[in-house]
């Protein structure tokens, strides 16, 4: 039996079913081998709880931080539209009043005189026919011959990060 434990094959001791060495093979410190490498395998397949834990409180800070800077730049990026869109309309209706001697009774009139290509949506309310439009009896140039539209507004009853309504801009 001699060359069993340093791992070693012997015929005489393969054949002896009697000893705990006869059942070593040329293969059995192989197969040792894979077999601890599958134990420690399966002891380190997966993340155990403290770690998963750990990972969800992370995602769950850089939630915290992320998404009130987002809606502060949607509601910034929306705020910018609304600045142009009320510029836009606001020119369209001075160069109307001026061309035509009189100011326009609707929104919809510029874009048939072709002033505005459409009536932007208001970006606070999503709509375009939320804009709230102010009419005045009075004459804006000396050619004026019919009062109309002046000035427009945003349909949103909420308040923008200045303080100061929507409607009021």
């Amino acid at each position: 039996m001699s060359g069993v434990r340093d791992g070693s094959y012997d015929e005489t001791t393969a054949n002896t079913p009697h000893t705990s060495e006869a059942r070593l093979t040329p293969l059995t410190p192989l197969l040792q081998t894979e077999a601890s490498v599958r134990r420690i395998r399966r002891q380190d397949a997966g993340f155990t709880v403290v770690e998963l834990m750990i990972v969800m409180a992370i995602i769950g800070i850089l939630l915290l931080v992320a998404i009130p800077n987002y809606v502060a730049a949607t509601k910034h990026a929306k705020e910018a539209v609304l600045k142009e869109d009320l510029f836009t309309i606001r020119g369209a209706i001075d160069s109307y009043t001026m061309d035509k001697q009189k100011a326009p009774q609707t929104l919809d009139d510029l874009t048939q005189e072709g002033y505005l290509r459409k009536v932007p949506v208001d970006p606070m309310t999503g709509s375009s026919t939320s804009w709230v439009t102010d009419s005045s009896d009075a004459l804006h140039s000396m050619d004026q011959t019919d009062p109309g539209i002046d000035d427009v507004h945003s349909g949103s009853n909420e308040s923008g990060s200045d303080g100061q309504p929507y409607s009021t801009w």
